[in-house]
């Protein structure tokens, strides 16, 4: 089953000056998305710069945006690990803090078999009553959950979806050539989300909603209403833009694009560095050319 269709955005999470939580902060983005159309909200992920949080933080944003979005939209709490018993607690937790689901990324540096990557998702699983997607990052990971793996797995009741991140249009269409018609598969990249949907995905986890949330939502909704032009138009559209959004690490262009922006919201957490200077003027062009800077394009032209 679809948890939602649609655009998720894999939300930041903000920082203040010494480094903590920004509540305040995280609440106008959360406004931010509601505003915009935003399908879901992805919190904690890869994009929210979980790995640097402790278990309190992170189940503290995920009650903190579960609070706010009061059942408005679904939200998933980033809750994977690469030590099983820690994530059957993260995820237990996570579960008492009210999220609707949870992601679970692929064990990472340890690495594991096919088998043992069963058996990981597995138990995780099934330590909680709510539904579960994959993340299937291998850039990230170091390695990839194979389509017959993921076939398995779509056989356990709460495991329902996919987030591909492989950005392998042949992997994702072997994966749904071997699940069951209603298993979810959501594009983990910006890039190539309408192949992914003209594949049967169902809609996108999104680094690039983070700044664009209405237009990333549009674009789904187009495709899903036969209007393939007008989103095709927005896919193209944003391609420079989405390139330089990981011309390095996510989310550090991400949180410099935030910065040029005006968000307040550019605040890394170490090893995770602030954007190069070629960076910034990258992302900076394109977002004057998109007019999401139009003042500065005024200025400029």
């Amino acid at each position: 089953m679809s948890l939602f269709k649609g655009s998720a955005v894999a939300i930041i999470t903000p920082f203040s000056e010494d480094g903590s939580v920004n509540f305040k902060k995280l609440s106008e983005l959360v406004d931010f998305h509601l505003k915009n159309k935003t399908d879901a909200i992805l919190v904690a992920g890869t994009t929210g710069e979980a790995s640097t949080m402790t278990d309190e933080e992170q189940v503290e944003v995920v009650k903190f945006v579960v609070g706010k979005v009061k059942n408005r939209v679904p939200v998933i709490a980033g809750a994977g690990s690469n030590d099983t018993r820690h994530g059957i607690n993260l995820s237990k937790l996570c579960e008492e803090a009210g999220a609707d689901a949870l992601l679970h990324v692929t064990p990472y540096y340890n690495k594991t078999s096919q088998k043992g990557l069963y058996e990981h998702f597995k138990v995780m699983a099934n330590a909680v009553s709510i539904p579960v997607l994959l993340y299937n990052v291998p850039g990230r990971t170091g390695m990839t959950i194979a389509p017959e793996t993921v076939a398995l797995l779509a056989e356990i009741p709460n495991i329902i979806g996919l987030k591909d991140a492989t950005g392998d249009l042949s992997y994702t269409c072997k994966v749904k050539s071997l699940v069951p018609r209603d298993f979810a598969i959501y594009s983990g990249n910006d890039d190539v989300v309408l192949p992914v949907l003209s594949l049967g995905g169902s809609g996108v986890i999104s680094v690039w909603a983070n700044v664009c949330p209405a237009e990333v939502h549009n674009m789904c909704a187009y495709f899903f209403n036969g209007d393939i032009e007008k989103a095709w138009e927005i896919q193209t559209k944003h391609k420079a833009f989405i390139d330089a959004l990981f011309m390095e690490t996510n989310p550090i262009p991400l949180k410099a694009a935030m910065k040029i922006l005006g968000r307040d919201a550019e605040r890394l957490r170490l090893p995770l560095y602030k954007a190069s200077k070629n960076t910034e003027d990258t992302l900076r062009k394109t977002m004057i050319d998109l007019a999401l800077l139009q003042e500065v394009s005024k200025i400029i032209h």
